[in-house]
């Protein structure tokens, strides 16, 4: 094939881009489960927002004990979804109304329902052993135990034994979700042709890339660090991330995308700074267009039990949103990618606003004002248009559903033994940072029993979250003070507005200040001033001294009525653009 343009240069770079988790997104045909024809039904939606790209969640086939994330065959689709020609009609509608499609790209591990995997277990000889990661263990004083204390995304080992063959499997997250060995060149090429030419090959326009950057481990397997004496499992994920022969996969699997000219936004955990990441996405590495990274997710999660909350400072937030941004800066020939929520999140209302009725609304517009105001590609999650918020908290932890809350509460369970206050501890942690958060059913109407999202009157595997007779889009599309218009207002202003949105440097204010977040956007001589207040109270603000040029005020969150110059009300959000210079002056 001729050389073609990079999907990121010719339309991702200006994109918007909307997440869609198709088990929860909208149910077509009365099931209770998320579908395709419900996806194709909400397309005009997406796009009277102003979304460029949709990203669909996996919905290969799979039997969803991770929800998708392991997947049990590349090239067939889960039932409940729909057909495969169902993909082919999402793909050519979304062309049709000017938009791309993405899909999620999960090729760091199968479920162990595949026919790789079923192979692969049967002998040690079988052709397809070394397609996975197998190891006979140690002993140690008379006792069988696994080759490293490495401790699995999910909680406990990341190795299960086989009674069969009589050795381990690496698996870093679930049991059924066994890691594949992409040392085995054999693994690789059926891998290129199975999930990502197959795709391409369909009119799909790139992948966004789960766990990118965990196909090349440390396979001598060392221990790691003791953190936690507690438990015999310990954090590893500097040894299965960022692996010694990692940039010659990548480039490997860039080699692939470049005839079709797709994009890849890969999920690059364990690589917190933007000086990390470059070596992945500069142009010249040949391997990744951009990355999501994962200062803000992990900002208030514990750093040795992940659902843990932690109290987070909106100084540590500038310093992370500050460090993405200079992915942008044309000096380093590279690109960034901002979002504050995704299937693996809980909701940014809950966990960076506020749920108080008065100041709701308010938050959720102002997260909006600092997503959207970043330089670089925003990722829009479902529901987060209408500032969707957390699962209520007297919903009992027995209704979460979500393998990693169970793997988290056992963790709990276990630490509770020397420490009851885990308990509490535990549970304000799911119910603020839990995936179950992200992933109730879209909030389509405030129909009971299931705000839209399904006419069942059954019970659905996921419930909805109560919050839909209040927070959903039938009532704010047509509401021009709502949170879905507000959004709708900002694309618009974003596209008009390119270089100073999208593509401008990025300057940070005060960046001690704890209550108020205030930055510059610089392209040339024009500048761009967006202030943001983090808080329930008044604090007093000022256009920073670096912006030498006449701004004016273009858009707030709160009405004009009672604003004043010098103060930013609660969860205030602005932005200022340059004068426009009439004729009189």
């Amino acid at each position: 094939m001729a050389t073609v343009t990079r999907g990121l240069d010719s339309w991702l770079k200006d994109a918007t881009v909307y997440q869609i988790y198709p088990a929860t997104f909208k149910d077509s045909n009365g099931d209770g489960v998320g579908d395709f024809q419900g996806i194709l039904s909400k397309l005009d939606y997406l796009k009277d927002l102003g979304i460029d790209c949709i990203w669909i969640s996996p919905f290969y086939k799979s039997p969803q004990v991770d929800l998708g994330y392991d997947i049990s065959d590349f090239r067939d689709v889960h039932e409940p979804y729909g057909k495969l020609s169902d993909v082919d009609d999402i793909i050519k509608g979304c062309h049709e109304r000017g938009m791309k499609v993405l899909a999620d790209l999960v090729i760091n591990h199968t479920s162990d329902l595949h026919e790789w995997f079923q192979e692969s277990k049967k002998s040690k000889s079988n052709p397809k052993r070394d397609w996975y990661y197998w190891h006979p263990g140690k002993v140690v004083d008379g006792v069988r135990q696994p080759p490293t204390n490495w401790k699995s995304c999910f909680g406990g080992t990341v190795w299960e034994w086989d009674e069969t063959t009589q050795e381990y499997y690496l698996h870093i997250f679930c049991k059924e979700q066994p890691d594949l060995n992409w040392e085995n060149p054999e693994t690789r090429r059926a891998i290129f042709d199975h999930a990502i030419k197959f795709w391409l090959d369909r009119g799909l326009d790139g992948f966004r890339i789960d766990t990118v950057n965990m196909y090349s481990k440390y396979t001598d397997w060392p221990q790691a660090p003791i953190v936690d004496p507690e438990t015999p499992w310990q954090p590893a994920g500097d040894f299965f991330s960022n692996g010694p022969r990692l940039h010659e996969f990548l480039r490997m699997m860039n080699a692939e995308f470049a005839p079709y000219g797709a994009v890849s936004i890969g999920e690059l955990p364990n690589t917190p700074t933007y000086r990390t990441v470059l070596p992945y996405i500069q142009r010249d590495a040949h391997q990744l267009d951009t990355v999501i990274q994962f200062g803000l997710a992990q900002i208030d999660h514990g750093l040795v039990i992940n659902l843990l909350y932690r109290e987070w400072k909106l100084s540590e937030f500038k310093h992370i949103t500050w460090d993405s941004q200079q992915l942008v800066d044309p000096e380093h020939d590279a690109w960034a990618v901002s979002c504050l929520e995704n299937h693996d999140l809980s909701r940014s209302v809950s966990r960076f606003g506020s749920e108080d009725p008065k100041y709701r609304v308010a938050s959720a517009k102002m997260l909006a004002t600092y997503l959207l105001s970043l330089s670089g590609t925003p990722i829009i999650y479902q529901g987060e248009e209408l500032g969707m918020i957390n699962i209520p908290k007297d919903v009992p932890l027995s209704e979460y559903q979500d393998v990693g809350t169970k793997g988290f509460w056992e963790e709990i369970e276990h630490a509770a033994k020397l420490d009851p206050s885990m308990i509490e501890k535990g549970l304000h942690g799911a119910q603020m940072l839990a995936r179950d958060h992200a992933r109730t059913p879209m909030q389509w109407t405030s129909e009971a029993p299931h705000g839209g999202f399904s006419t069942t009157k059954d019970s659905l595997w996921m419930r909805a979250n109560p919050s839909f007779e209040y927070i959903n889009a039938e009532q704010q599309v047509s509401d021009p003070d709502s949170v879905f218009s507000y959004y709708k207002t900002l694309l618009k202003l974003r596209k008009a507005h390119k270089d100073l949105f999208i593509h401008a440097l990025f300057e940070l204010a005060e960046p001690h200040r704890e209550d108020t977040f205030v930055f510059v956007k610089v392209s040339g001589k024009q500048h761009m001033v967006v202030a943001l207040n983090f808080t329930n109270e008044t604090h007093p603000f000022s256009v920073p001294h670096s912006v030498e040029t006449e701004v004016e005020l273009v858009l707030t969150n709160l009405t004009k009525d009672g604003l004043k110059e010098q103060e930013l009300r609660p969860w205030e959000a602005r932005i200022y653009l340059p004068k426009v210079q009439t004729d009189d002056e």
